[in-house]
């Protein structure tokens, strides 16, 4: 019963989706869309790829501030042990960061999308969230969850037995910063997803017996795949190459990537400065990697097909 109720649901939502999807040519529908998003394409490529290109050139050792030009990795190798750990800690920090900022945003959109007080209290303190920068979120932590800071005061807890949640080995602060503030982005994202479709959806899959946990598990979740997917893919390139946060929050070291090439590039060492953007390209190509695995897994998804 439980696999012909989730075929059935299964079934209704293609049929809603190809009824909704209008009587537009999809060829017609294709090149519209291409020709909307054209200049940003264009624009993207000349600054980014540009960005991107001298980069990759300079830390080739072929656009030296400093000496002649020759191909070479000495770039790459020159901070090999800070390269491989800040790779480590980058891709750590990223991932408890994506992860949780996914659950609890999909939790807060599934809030939301009730309509009641609670979701609507959930959506206006995610759109208050949204605007915050993260340099401002990042002071904020650190005032409150220091070893001197406002909570560890008011419980009246001395700094050396409290835990160390900013500045400590486990990055702490620096994730509930990224947590806090990129959950309420999934929240909104997924809600917007959620509100626009899933009441019908919900409504039929009820009417066919469906229980509300087989509704959350067979309609909802599906529903909301697609746009979690895309929002972990933005979130986890973002704290990956993100400065600040980690700057300000985290250890001197090991180094992030993004502090390790902030670093380099601001030494008074000019010979640095191919290190640094080296650091830059080894981010750019995780980014690039992490995109493609996201876009793959979206292709996967029901809904894409």
């Amino acid at each position: 019963m439980a696999r012909s109720g989730a075929r059935a649901v299964g079934t209704i939502i293609t049929a809603l989706d190809r009824q909704a999807a209008g009587v537009s040519p999809r060829g017609s529908r294709r090149w519209s869309s291409i020709a909307l998003i054209a200049p940003a394409v264009l624009i993207a490529l000349f600054v980014v790829g540009g960005g991107i290109g001298f980069s990759l050139v300079q830390s080739l050792g072929l656009l030296p501030l400093v000496g002649e030009a020759s191909l070479s990795l000495d770039a790459y190798v020159a901070n090999g042990d800070d390269l491989v750990r800040g790779i480590g800690l980058s891709l750590a920090i990223a991932t408890a960061s994506t992860v949780l900022s996914c659950i609890i945003g999909l939790i807060a959109a599934l809030v939301i999308t009730q309509g009641r007080t609670t979701g609507r209290v959930v959506a206006g303190l995610s759109a208050l969230t949204i605007p915050v920068p993260h340099l401002v979120g990042a002071a904020s932590v650190g005032l409150l969850l220091s070893d001197a800071g406002i909570i560890p005061r008011l419980f009246g807890i001395p700094g050396t037995e409290w835990p160390d949640i900013v500045g400590g080995s486990w990055w702490i602060a620096v994730v509930l910063e990224y947590t806090w503030k990129e959950s309420a982005f999934v929240a909104l994202v997924v809600a917007g997803v959620l509100a626009s479709r899933v009441a019908r959806y919900d409504e039929t899959a009820a009417l066919l017996g469906a229980s509300r946990a087989r509704r959350l598990r067979h309609v909802v979740i599906p529903l909301a795949r697609p746009a979690v997917i895309v929002s972990a893919i933005i979130i986890f390139v973002y704290t990956l190459g993100s400065y600040e946060v980690a700057w300000l929050l985290g250890r001197p070291y090991p180094e992030p990537l993004p502090v390790l090439a902030f670093r380099l590039f601001t030494s008074i060492t000019l010979t640095a400065r191919p290190e640094a953007a080296a650091v830059a390209v080894v981010t750019t190509l995780i980014s690039l990697a992490v995109v493609a695995l996201g876009m793959a897994a979206l292709r996967r998804t029901p809904l894409w097909k």
